[in-house]
Formats: C-alpha cells, structure tokens, sequence
C-alpha cells in the first residue's frame, strides 16, 4: 500500500534528500484569486460581507456573528462530564507546560551608565482560529487559548464555522471548550471570511456590537484560511501558513508493526492530503507495517479517508541503510510530528534537530500530544519545522528592547557611532549625537 523510497547504499545530498522525500502539500497560490474577492469585501464591507459570504459558503446564516453568552453557558452545561473531565485535564496539563515558558525582562549593564533591557509584552488582542471541516476541535481551543492567556494577552476572539445542525452557531463542543477556559468572546464565522473578518473588524447584526480587529491570528485551518492568512499579513500578524498535517517515523527492528501502523494511520485520519512517513532501517519492519496497515485501515470508521492519505505521493517508507542515516532523513525531511521507535529512543531524539514536535519511544504516540500530554499541537508543516517552531507563550509576546544611557556612557561612544554613520553616509545620524554635547546640552 505505502510507496517505498529506497536509499539503503546512496549517501544523497541533502537538495537529493529533499527531492525524494514524500511530500504533499497544497497550492495556496492556486485558490488566491477566489479568497481575494473574500477578503476585500469583508474589508470594505464588513460583517454583511463576511454573513453573505458564510451564508454561501457554509449555507448558513447566524443572526450575529457574536455569540450570545447564554448559548455558550448552554453548551457548557450539556456537554458530557467524561469529556469535561478529559478537556479539564487537558487544559490543566497545558497549563504546566506554558506557565514554564513565561519569559522574564533582562537587564544587561554594557557601559557604567549604559543599560539596555528586554522586556516581553503581550500582544495586545489575538484572534483564535478553531476549524471546522471532517472533524470537531475543542483541543484546538486549548492549544490556542492556553498560550495565549499564558502570555498575558488580555483579550482574545475564538473564531470557528457556524454549523447548521446546531442554530448557526459553532458546534457546542467548541463553545463548551470556551467555556471552560473562561473565553466568553466567540464569533460564528469560519473560512477565508472568518480570517478576514478578525482582521478587520465591524459592527454585528444589531448595529451596536461592536466587533473590534485584532492584531494577531492563530490557528490552523485549510487551504482557504491560509490563502486569507496570507493576504491579511501585515495587516495583523499570523502565527504561519499551516499546510496539511504529517507524521514521520523513524524506527527500527526494535519497533512493534501494529503500534507503528496505528500511529501511521492515525495522522492519515485527519485529511485526505495528510502525510504518513515510515522510515526505517528494517525492510522486515517494512514488511510488517505494510501488512499491519492493510489490515487496520480498512477496518478503521474513516478508512476511504485514511486509505487515500496513504496511498498518495505525500505517504510512504523511506528505506536507509542504519538509524545514523535515518536521523538525515528526518532532518531534511522535517515534520510536523516525529515519533522516534528504535532502541534507545531518548538518545536518538536528542540529535534530531528538525522537527515541529518530538515523540519518544513506544508510549509517547502523537495522538498524546494532540489532546493530553501538556505540548501544543499546533505545529510547523511542510517542512517548515527546519526553521519555525510551534504554539508557544512566546507566539503572543513582543520582545522590546529598551534602551537607557546617561551623558558619560553616551559620551564615551559617540566618535564610534559618528564614525559609523559616516561609514554608511548618514552624517545626521552623527549629527544627532553632537547635537547632545552642542553648547553644554544636558
């Protein structure tokens, strides 16, 4: 079923590893011209647009993009206690993780009378996408709004698709999940018009609420909320451009077949584009984790689903010759999610150096992290964990330098700053420093 890469007896480059490598992913240059049309109208028009919009779309329309408080509470109150007791340790647990990840002001002394510090400000409103589509994610509310209060931020929107079995709200599981987190600002507004929609900003429904813009994104969502992500950039931030969601494992003989073909088939659940890379040093692995996935995939609620994700070019087993070449492999492959199945998995996690997430031995599976291990689930895709990272604390804080020099530490310095503003011909620049000696300025 998994198309096999086989690298055993090749010491490739690292452009030749990058070539042959399964990768997926989705043209968000391909659907631009249909989200701009989205995202104009919503910034000139507002919330009529970004209703019309939701009303064809998603074939539904709320009567406020807000929603009401009592609708939330309501959610809240229905929802099973089994999965209130799973969303609190879940939320309690993320709590730990993103309480150490607080960043402290520094202060560094560089000259007597010269002192320059950090200091570490929340962003001023966020924006929290929740998707919709195959499936409901109220462990995205968490993995967004922990952080984000974590942070400091003092006041933050969840965003998530209305649904037309639930009166045009979001479905009452997300809004239950806000509850939880004491979020009581929900909009009923997904898609490329949701995205623009928190950009921009407007007046509800009722003429008087108002619907302020915020200043940063978070959250994934398919390749429509990209697209809009991407167009609203620099009018607020984004935390990235997310694509669909994969899962690489490196294991060895050591490994058990079912267990890896469970977590294989676990990721491919989520999205037909969803990526599921086995590599490994074992072609008898190999083998056997074929053999495992054809018999559990056919087997499991979402099989249509999972068995296209893992027959396309995106899925696969990469063949190398020893784990030292597998961890090149990982490296330049760079996923989402990383599980490490060999012997002395802790050891050989340690020298990745690229990957969104890493997933140690046997009993750390990614559906851990995806709902309770206390790590944030969302990551960096399509190869972008080679240099970004995921949620964090530090995606909703500022680091501002400030700086704090008396006349003598200025003093000191000021020929080198002239010197170097006349280096780059920006004699003001010099000018600006004389100016504070000039006839005994203080």
């Amino acid at each position: 079923m998994l198309t096999r890469t086989d690298l055993r007896g090749a010491v490739p480059t690292l452009s030749q590893l990058r070539r042959a490598l399964p990768r997926g992913g989705t043209d968000v240059n391909a659907v631009l011209p249909a989200v701009t049309p989205v995202v104009e109208a919503i910034a000139e028009h507002g919330v009529p647009a970004a209703l019309d919009y939701t009303e064809k779309f998603d074939r539904v329309r709320p009567t406020s993009v807000r929603v009401p408080a009592e609708v939330i509470a309501q959610a809240r109150r229905d929802l099973d206690p089994a999965i209130v007791d799973a969303l609190e340790e879940s939320i309690r647990r993320a709590r730990l993780v993103h309480a150490d990840q607080r960043r402290q002001t520094t202060l560094t002394q560089v000259v007597p009378g010269g002192t320059v510090a950090e200091k570490w400000i929340p962003v001023r409103r966020v924006g929290l996408y929740v998707p919709g589509g195959n499936a409901v994610y109220p462990s995205s509310v968490i993995m967004n709004v922990v952080p984000a209060q974590e942070a400091g931020v003092g006041s933050l929107v969840v965003a998530s698709p209305p649904q037309a079995d639930f009166g045009g709200w979001p479905h009452p599981t997300i809004l239950a999940a806000c509850a939880l987190l004491g979020v009581d600002e929900v909009w009923a507004v997904g898609g490329a018009q949701g995205v623009a929609l928190l950009a921009y900003g407007g007046t509800d429904t009722d003429d008087v609420t108002v619907l302020d813009p915020v200043d940063l994104i978070t959250g994934p969502g398919n390749i429509y909320v990209t697209a809009a992500k991407r167009l609203v950039r620099g009018v607020v931030g984004i935390d990235a451009e997310a694509g669909p969601t994969e899962i690489a494992i490196l294991a060895d003989d050591s490994a058990d077949p079912a267990v890896v073909a469970a977590d294989l088939i676990s990721q491919a659940e989520h999205d037909v584009l969803a990526a599921s890379v086995l590599v490994t040093d074992s072609e008898a692995l190999a083998d056997a984790v074929d053999e495992a996935v054809a018999r559990a995939a056919g087997a499991t609620k979402h099989s249509e689903r999972v068995l296209t994700a893992l027959a396309g070019p995106q899925s696969g087993i990469v063949l190398v010759d020893d784990i030292e070449a597998g961890l090149s492999v990982v490296d330049a492959y760079a996923a989402e999610h990383l599980e490490i199945q060999t012997r002395d998995a802790r050891a050989v996690a340690d020298r990745v150096t690229s990957a969104g997430a890493i997933f140690v031995g046997t009993y750390s599976p990614v559906s851990l992290g995806d709902y309770s291990a206390g790590s944030n689930h969302v990551l960096p895709t399509s190869g972008s964990a080679k240099y970004a990272s995921g949620l964090s604390v530090q995606t909703f804080l500022r680091g501002v330098h400030v700086v704090d020099y008396d006349r003598d530490a200025l003093a000191e310095i000021a020929d080198r700053v002239i010197t170097l503003a006349d280096a780059e011909d920006l004699p003001a620049h010099g000018e600006a420093v004389q100016a504070r000696f000039a006839g005994g300025a203080r």
